[in-house]
């Protein structure tokens, strides 16, 4: 197999940040998350991110067209050659089979879509557990990883405060949005016959060494 082109697929909570982060030590692959990128080609001026700074500072949604254009600028550099991580796109149908025919016409495809299946209820319990640290930043969990003294960072006693972005009634919204325009990418790619799907709702190391595994089948499928 000349190239290991991977997307990460699962809801927010999943733990794709934690599997790419994996994946690139284990193969050398670059991690391409969607948001880093745009703010990388934003602040490296190019003519892509020129433009979606335009979308952004007006407050709009930057365009896939915009979206995909920094991806395939970003999957086209050397250290992306022999393969790549992606994450947090494509989120919609109309991105991914924008991304296909991008890559087809540039001869390259994707080996494999792996969906970090993880159920609504498990997502709620991890994202709206998670406490940080007013001062160190440091993340705590009230079931998984609790502080000595409840309510108290372990390091410096700080207060621990529930952020935003992880309270229960976001994380359902962030939740309503994935199940509808995320989600349909589960039957797309499936029917293309590229999706692989990890329980999610295992330890992270075991979510790691079943997606070492899948990807050992990848590669010897595509031997054959």
């Amino acid at each position: 197999m000349a190239e290991l082109n991977l997307i990460l697929l699962g809801p927010p909570g999943a733990g794709k940040g934690t599997q790419a982060t994996n994946l690139t030590a284990d193969f050398g692959l670059p991690h391409i998350a969607t948001g880093d990128i745009l703010r990388a080609a934003v602040a490296g001026e190019t003519d892509l991110g020129k433009e979606a700074k335009r979308f952004m500072d007006a407050g709009d949604l930057v365009p896939d067209s915009v979206i995909t254009g920094v991806i395939l600028e970003r999957v086209a550099e050397d250290d992306a050659r022999d393969g790549f991580v992606l994450d947090g796109f494509p989120r919609t149908v109309d991105q991914a089979d924008s991304l296909g025919k991008e890559l087809e016409a540039r001869e390259r495809r994707l080996t494999g879509v792996l969906l970090i299946d993880t159920p609504d209820d498990v997502v709620i319990k991890r994202i709206s557990g998670r406490r940080v640290s007013r001062k160190t930043g440091r993340i705590y969990h009230v079931d998984f990883d609790p502080p000595t003294h409840e309510g108290r960072c372990d390091v410096d006693g700080s207060e621990l405060i529930q952020r935003d972005d992880d309270r229960e009634e976001t994380v359902r919204k962030r939740l309503v949005v994935y199940h509808e325009q995320t989600e349909p990418l589960i039957a797309y790619y499936e029917d293309l016959g590229l999706l692989r799907r990890i329980d999610g709702t295992r330890s992270p190391s075991e979510v790691h060494a079943h997606i070492r595994a899948t990807i050992a089948t990848l590669r010897l499928e595509d031997e054959l």
